[in-house]
């Protein structure tokens, strides 16, 4: 399927092998792959760095087989959970960064036209966590406010 604002197309990537239960060669039970994710998180490190840390360095090919919880689960049920969802949150770093930018070169049209992109992105994320709960009703997303809300 082509990208929404550009007409490229998108890369294909391999597919993970269909798995129900964790591998026999994983020998980390979940209590110590929770504890280990948690701690992680407390390095700011993000979940898809998480992810890989766990894949490269301890061997769990994917957590959730382990811990029958996907990482951003793990991490809600310890009660140190984002206010703002990561991909939204990532977003709002990208036009921070833009804003920030732009205030220094004012002339640079085509990254104003990337903070447009990136802004139309966020309020579509938005409409969608309001929609599924994952967000208040009332949330609304300011640029001038942005800035206080990624913070951990």
């Amino acid at each position: 399927m082509a990208r929404m604002y550009s007409r490229r197309k998108g890369k294909s990537g391999s597919t993970r092998p269909n798995r129900k239960e964790s591998p026999a060669w994983v020998d980390i039970e979940a209590d110590a792959l929770g504890e280990i994710i948690i701690n992680l998180w407390k390095q700011d490190k993000s979940t898809s760095e998480i992810g890989m840390i766990l894949r490269d360095q301890y061997g769990v090919p994917d957590a959730t087989l382990v811990t029958k919880k996907k990482i951003t689960q793990t991490i809600k049920d310890s009660g140190i959970a984002l206010n703002v969802p990561e991909d939204m949150r990532n977003l709002i770093v990208k036009a921070l960064r833009l804003r920030t930018h732009l205030t220094a070169n004012k002339k640079d049209v085509h990254n104003k036209r990337a903070l447009q992109l990136t802004e139309s992105k966020i309020r579509r994320l938005v409409k969608y966590y309001r929609r599924t709960g994952v967000l208040p009703s009332d949330w609304v997303y300011r640029p001038d406010t942005a800035e206080m809300l990624i913070t951990r």
